[in-house]
């Protein structure tokens, strides 16, 4: 055989292979060979793009079901205790990290529960009425409420007239006198005084409530309250708090059926990410554009 066909085949063996050594000197003089792979087979067949976009789903899923868990958590406000802080319609994100329970890391947005925290919680149950708790809008440990913590552990509360007292001392709020024209819309504005730089927060009570009580008049707390009020002070137990809606006249709070276990609080209300206007009719798509209030996206809640 001619060199020449040797020559060839030799070429046309190296250029099938998919694998070639390469000779290179190390440090210390000696020669090593390396073994490179010139082409490399795919593992396994393509991924079709239904698989993509499956996969894509159940990660969006997983990171989702992690927010809601342990980050943020989005409720609904369907009454009017809270009004005009927070208005019948408001849909809210709550922070739930802030108050995640374990140790606190200086790092971390973490904090303890402060007096005028608005927090999201799990109505504990009324054992002053029973049958209310029977209703299907008011399920103890199911149903969300949102309210103001007013009163911390350890703390004597006493709602007195128009005054809350803590630890016998007036806490500063800043009354703000109103109407209630609707159950679902915000309340109308009759009197609201400068606010004064040590009342953090709006509350809200009625005319009626405000006159009987510049005319002297002793202010009798409603049938459906029991704790801290009548003149009869109440102490916060450890690991709950006292909570009440600025909403004074219009909001079954601690008063009536007592104090909100800690571990029992969900987190703290950030900001309405859409409000809808529950007291206009609803008629299709137009309708739900049209009674969006959209100067509440976004608003903080304090």
């Amino acid at each position: 055989m001619s060199e020449s066909v040797v020559t060839k085949e030799k070429r046309d063996k190296e250029e099938k292979a998919s694998v070639f050594r390469a000779r290179s000197a190390s440090p210390n003089g000696r020669e090593r060979d390396a073994e490179i792979d010139v082409e490399t087979e795919p593992e396994g067949p393509p991924k079709s793009v239904i698989r993509e976009y499956f996969e894509s789903a159940v990660v969006t899923v997983i990171m989702a079901l992690f927010g809601m868990t342990f980050i943020v958590q989005a409720v609904k406000v369907p009454t009017g205790s809270m009004q005009n802080t927070i208005t019948v319609g408001d849909h809210l994100l709550v922070n739930k990290f802030i108050f995640a329970p374990g140790p606190r890391l200086p790092f971390l947005p973490q904090r303890e529960i402060r007096r005028g925290d608005i927090v999201v919680f799990k109505y504990p149950g009324n054992p002053n009425d029973p049958e209310r708790d029977r209703q299907e809008d008011n399920i103890p440990f199911k149903i969300n409420y949102v309210k103001r913590v007013i009163g911390l552990p350890g703390d004597t509360v006493e709602v007195r007239g128009l005054h809350v007292l803590i630890n016998g001392q007036v806490l500063p709020e800043h009354m703000i006198v109103a109407e209630n024209i609707n159950d679902k819309a915000p309340l109308k504005i009759i009197e609201d005084t400068p606010r004064q730089g040590n009342e953090p927060y709006d509350v809200y009570y009625f005319a009626r409530t405000v006159a009987a009580a510049r005319q002297g008049q002793d202010l009798t707390s409603s049938s459906d309250f029991h704790y801290a009020v009548n003149g009869k002070p109440t102490k916060v137990p450890d690991n709950s708090y006292f909570v009440m809606g600025d909403d004074r006249d219009n909001s079954l709070d601690s008063r009536a059926w007592g104090f909100v276990p800690r571990d029992l609080i969900i987190g703290r209300a950030m900001f309405v990410y859409w409000s809808y206007d529950e007291t206009q009719p609803f008629g299709g798509p137009i309708d739900f554009f049209a009674n969006t209030r959209w100067s509440r996206t976004g608003t903080m809640v304090r």
